[in-house]
């Protein structure tokens, strides 16, 4: 336990720098004019970043290669020096730049950690990859957090958090041992990544994931604009008035709270089955982006629990798809599946983060959110589909 405790604390510290320029986003936006759809981009970038990173190091095999508690320390450093780099880049262009090396060197980050987590566990392994994932959404809501008690400036909200990265960093490199179920490495391949897409019940996994993301980062991005543009309504101010700090501490809540959702998503799967879980989890968070409109423009008391509820099962089941890979590919590609996995809905989070201020644009705030019901909806069909002794459960399910 001790070294899950290390390793998911390291996680928090090395993700808080994830959403490090959308927390400054209104600042940055009036430091460069920018519109939200171009502020957009400062998080898209890093998803960017994040795929090319994922894609590189599934194709080098650098996960099933390089030990993890190397390849982890290295990356979080390397990702907390480049978002330092977005206090001295002279314009947006280079802003971007240093949010696309964020995310590549992320992806060193939390894929590795899930596999170092399942070294220690062979029983309860849906929640030790649930408390990892957990650590992450804590570490990406962190900004916020940061944005509502540190005074504000972009300076604080960058530089915590890439010391936070660098901390981060140092306790793997120093605190970190792998377990007694460490998977067997081998060397390099360029086949390995045409072996793992080859396998069906991969590509099932993977189909239920891409449900999952294609509601999930959108979702994370954007409460934080929909709650304000909400509370804004609700006082009867124009859309776009900054948003007050009750706005802000729930746009934190929304996202922190994923944590214990991840936690809960464990111990529920180790019970019921992977499968199960993920279906479940999906219906409410799809039903939440259905229903989240009608609340549009109600008191904060009013809007909290659904967004609470939303942000509780959206993430709940993240942890449960790379579960379900550990167990239904060979031992000896599970980092490249995990990391290629990863990739591939980490890239399909970059079209539903541009879509949903599209949408926003067309028809205003209130149901810009409808459209990510159709991840889950899909996600859902795709695990159903599932068989095998870990998932056998979905179908009585």
């Amino acid at each position: 336990m001790f070294a899950l405790l290390l390793l998911s604390v390291a996680v928090v510290l090395g993700l808080s720098v994830w959403f490090a320029a959308s927390a400054a986003a209104p600042r940055l936006q009036h430091r460069w004019g920018l519109d939200p759809s171009r502020a957009g981009w400062l998080t898209s970038l890093v998803q960017l970043g994040f795929v090319a990173g994922t894609l590189t190091a599934a194709v080098l095999n650098l996960a099933d290669i390089v030990p993890g508690r190397r390849y982890f320390s290295t990356s979080t450093a390397a990702a907390a020096l480049a978002n330092a780099a977005l206090l001295v880049v002279p314009d947006y262009g280079w802003a971007l730049v240093s949010r696309f090396a964020t995310g590549f060197f992320l992806a060193g980050v939390y894929p590795p950690a899930m596999k170092m987590a399942a070294t220690w566990f062979r029983a309860g392994r849906g929640l030790a990859i649930g408390t990892v994932v957990g650590a992450l959404t804590l570490g990406k809501s962190t900004p916020y957090l940061v944005d509502v008690f540190g005074g504000a400036g972009i300076e604080w909200i960058v530089l915590s958090t890439s010391a936070c990265g660098l901390l981060g960093a140092a306790l793997v490199a120093i605190g970190y041992r792998d377990g007694p179920h460490v998977f067997p490495r081998r060397p390099f391949s360029w086949g390995l990544v045409a072996d793992v897409v080859r396998d069906r019940d991969w590509r099932l996994a993977t189909g239920g994931y891409l449900g999952h993301m294609w509601e999930l980062y959108a979702f994370w991005t954007w409460i934080a604009a929909w709650v304000a543009a909400s509370s804004a309504t609700h006082a009867g101010l124009p859309v776009g008035t900054p948003a007050g700090s009750g706005a802000k501490l729930a746009a934190f809540a929304a996202i922190a709270i994923g944590a214990l959702g991840c936690v809960w998503g464990g111990r529920v799967a180790d019970r019921i089955g992977y499968g199960p879980l993920t279906i479940r989890a999906m219906l409410v968070s799809g039903s939440c982006a259905l229903l989240v409109g009608l609340l549009y423009g109600a008191s904060l008391a009013l809007l909290l629990p659904l967004i609470l509820v939303w942000g509780f099962f959206v993430i709940a089941d993240s942890a449960q798809f790379s579960a379900l890979v550990t167990e239904v590919v060979e031992p000896h590609a599970v980092g490249t599946a995990l990391t290629l996995q990863v990739s591939l809905g980490f890239l399909l989070t970059t079209a539903t983060i541009q879509l949903v201020p599209w949408i926003s644009d067309l028809v205003g705030w209130r149901w810009s959110f409808a459209i990510l019901a159709m991840g889950p909806a899909f996600g859902i069909a795709s695990i159903r589909r599932l068989s095998g002794p870990e998932t056998r459960r979905i179908v009585e399910s």
